[in-house]
């Protein structure tokens, strides 16, 4: 068993655990990522091949952490003269008066003029004749903004792994789960199947298999875990395209009714259009409950809307994927960014990040947990994402 000295141990080899190393080796940081799998791997948050990028949000602060996203984007593709983002626009139609996990379309609409964010508003009708959606009930409303995108999100792993490879400070161990943490003063004893480290600060990025980690710690975030499905449905006419979209629905009977869907890219089964359902029928317990075949009643759901309201597309699904999602059970809290709760030894040098969709802040958040973890604050207002000591859970 071996024993070496980092500055900074990232527990957790996922998107946003590669963009915080990627930072920390930016600032020369000695840092050690540890993935419990292999990088690159479908087993968690990071599986699948496209993620989107989207401004709307019902939440100014949320639209304000995509607009502070855009710049580390651009950079990165600077950077690395790789293309990642498909910017197709985002789409957001339907009943005016639903909300869902994605919040409404007024409030977004509220959001993106707060902080002077263009967008187009759209009747059904209007939404039909542009966007290749048909038999839309007249009451749907939508708008669209045109920074949306598709995220090349395996490539974007891919790169920020590349990245973290060629930079001398920063250490790559696959194949290493966090057996046990321990604290002697004020560093950090880390032990894995492969050896013994320490550190003198945790940032801790495990995707949904947080608690496996922050349990090592005695404290855990309440939280349920998501198999989502996803599916890819042929194109017919071949020339059809369709931007980044989510359609908001009243749910039917206990089965919810969002659905989400991406256009055509050339990464990912280029002649097929992938549309998801933003819900699940049976929500998992752990995570280790996932599995990789997606639920038929959810695919089933997906195929009738494609049916009913899209056009250019065949009616059933060629190919399907799942991603394991961890979403927290606090209210108004989808993102979690904190340091650990103050009951925990040397809490102030434990920087958390957990649950919610955030690919699209990727590099921003990899900057974010960066700076947390070497500076103890960041320049960005992570107060909304913040815990408190009331949401932490002790073991």
């Amino acid at each position: 068993m071996k024993t070496e000295n980092y500055d900074v141990i990232v527990i957790g080899g996922g998107a946003i655990g590669l963009a915080t190393a990627y930072h920390l080796g930016k600032r020369k940081a000695k840092t050690l990522v540890l993935e419990q799998f292999t990088f690159v791997n479908q087993l968690g948050s990071s599986a699948g091949v496209s993620r989107q990028f989207r401004i709307p949000y019902p939440d100014e602060y949320m639209v304000q952490m995509a607009l502070d996203a855009q710049p580390y984007w651009d950079a990165l593709e600077k950077e690395t003269g790789k293309s990642l983002l498909d910017k197709v626009g985002t789409l957001w139609f339907g009943d005016p008066e639903v909300h869902s996990t994605e919040g409404n379309i007024a409030q977004a609409e509220q959001a993106l003029k707060a902080l002077n964010v263009p967008y187009t508003t759209l009747t059904a009708k209007e939404i039909e004749e542009k966007y290749h959606f048909k038999n839309l009930p007249e009451n749907y409303t939508g708008l669209f903004q045109a920074d949306g995108a598709s995220i090349n999100f395996k490539e974007t792993i891919e790169t920020l792994l590349e990245l973290c490879e060629k930079e001398e400070t920063v250490q790559l161990e696959e194949n290493s789960p966090v057996l046990e943490i321990k604290q002697e003063g004020e560093l950090f004893e880390i032990t894995t199947p492969n050896g013994i480290y320490i550190a003198k600060k945790l940032a801790i990025i495990p995707g949904p298999y947080i608690n496996s980690v922050i349990n090592l710690l005695d404290f855990k975030i309440e939280a349920t875990y998501w198999n989502m499905s996803s599916a890819y449905f042929k194109k017919t006419d071949p020339n059809i395209q369709y931007p980044t979209w989510f359609v908001f629905q009243n749910a039917e009977g206990e089965n919810g009714n969002q659905f989400y869907g991406f256009p055509s890219v050339d990464w990912d089964h280029p002649e097929y259009i992938r549309v998801a359902p933003d819900f699940v029928i049976n929500p998992l317990e752990e995570p280790g409950d996932r599995t990789l075949i997606p639920n038929p009643q959810e695919l089933g759901y997906t195929s009738e809307w494609v049916q009913q309201h899209m056009t250019g597309l065949a009616t059933e699904p060629e190919y399907t994927s799942t991603c394991l999602i961890a979403l927290s059970k606090i209210p108004n809290k989808e993102l979690l960014i904190d340091f650990a709760p103050n009951y925990v030894p040397n809490h102030k040098n434990i920087v958390v990040y957990a649950t919610g969709w955030a690919a699209k802040f990727t590099p921003f958040l990899g900057k974010i947990m960066s700076d947390l973890a070497l500076d103890g604050h960041t320049d960005f207002d992570i107060s909304p994402f913040q815990l408190g000591r009331k949401y932490f859970k002790a073991i």
